[in-house]
């Protein structure tokens, strides 16, 4: 079961929804880093839970330990481990789904595959696993930080409400401003009044992220297996409830020509080769070419709904599933900070891996 992440600048994440706590180590972090931990703390409150209505309601500080790897607020480029102690469990929520399959969980795969389960929460498959990447996110932040990388992914979609103006042409900042995450005021309000009332229906309701990352060194990326674009795709993929990614143009550059889609180069006033279009979305061979690089994240419905679904036990009955428990209607307002943190892990490690290489 994989549960690490990275090459040089390496995770591994550990902790259920309803053990005894969740966590993270960092491995090949260097020596000397300003460890901030008001800043860690922040990035866990935009992901923490119970922060609006819309969210679920479960009662958690987030307030996490650093066990080691850190000595008079400076990296020590020894292991750094962090951990976050779960309090709110409500376990009893989820007995009556023991031997049952919840639809579209990660029950019956996890019961076929290694013959047992947590049941509680999802264990080990509950998106409060994540607490961990944005602790380590944080840490990957704080490096970038140094280097001029700055990320910042924003709600640009809510079901069938959706932003249609560049982000080139709002204030990003102003998505920390609301509870879904939304950058237009206007549409924040619209998105929020939706998932109320689906919440209130007992349904759920998708979204989009999109992500801008602006500053990125040229030259990031590996060739072939381990382009930017596909460890960006496997780190979002790899977040709960998603299920798509997209990267430039996307989807929509099949309906282009040749003619319409290439990025032209020119050379600028300071001398640096720059792009007339960004169509490529800052990525050109698998490699970072200095322009912003972005991306969309696409998240499902959450799974858990308060509407009774037909399903299976694990003896094969027909049962029928009801939904209890405190659960997000939508998952993209506390899932920004999650696609950030992936992100800075993306591209930290990719840094060190260039630094590797004498690059």
């Amino acid at each position: 079961m994989s549960s690490s992440y990275g090459k040089i600048f390496k995770i591994s994440t550990f902790g259920e929804s309803h053990g005894v706590a969740v966590g993270v180590i960092i491995d090949g972090c260097p020596a000397g880093i300003d460890f901030d931990t008001d800043f860690i703390q922040s990035e866990l409150d935009r992901r923490k839970p119970g922060q609006s209505r819309i969210t679920t309601q479960r009662r958690e500080a987030d307030e996490f330990q650093v066990l080691s790897g850190i000595f008079e607020g400076k990296t020590q480029g020894t292991p750094i481990a962090m951990v976050v102690h779960n309090a709110d469990q409500r376990s009893k929520d989820y007995a009556h789904i023991a031997q049952q399959f919840r639809p579209s969980h990660a029950d019956y795969t996890y019961q076929a595959k290694y013959g047992t389960r947590d049941y509680r929460g999802g264990g080990r498959s509950s998106a409060r696993e994540t607490i961990a990447r944005v602790a380590a996110g944080a840490v990957a932040k704080m490096i970038l930080k140094k280097i001029g990388v700055n990320i910042q992914a924003y709600v640009s979609q809510v079901g069938t409400l959706k932003l249609t103006t560049p982000y080139q042409e709002m204030n990003l900042a102003l998505a920390e401003e609301n509870a879904v995450r939304c950058p237009d005021p206007t549409m924040a309000q619209t998105m929020f009044n939706y998932i109320d009332e689906t919440r209130k229906k007992g349904d759920s309701i998708g979204g989009i992220i999109s992500c801008v990352i602006t500053g990125t060194p040229i030259g990031l990326g590996e060739p072939v297996f381990d382009k930017l674009h596909a460890e960006l795709g496997k780190a979002m993929l790899s977040i709960n409830a998603v299920k798509g990614f997209e990267y430039g143009s996307g989807f929509e550059g099949v309906e282009m020509l040749g003619s319409e889609h290439n990025d032209e180069f020119y050379i600028e006033e300071s001398g640096r080769v720059r792009t007339k279009t960004n169509l490529s979305g800052g990525i050109q061979g698998g490699i970072a070419n200095g322009e912003d690089i972005y991306f969309r994240v696409a998240f499902k419905p959450v799974a858990t709904i308060m509407i009774d679904q037909d399903s299976v036990d694990s003896e094969g009955n027909a049962v029928t599933v009801s939904g209890k428990g405190r659960h997000d209607p939508c998952v993209v307002p506390r899932a920004v900070p999650i696609v950030e943190a992936m992100a800075a892990l993306v591209l930290v490690d990719m840094y060190f891996r260039n630094h590797a290489y004498g690059k």
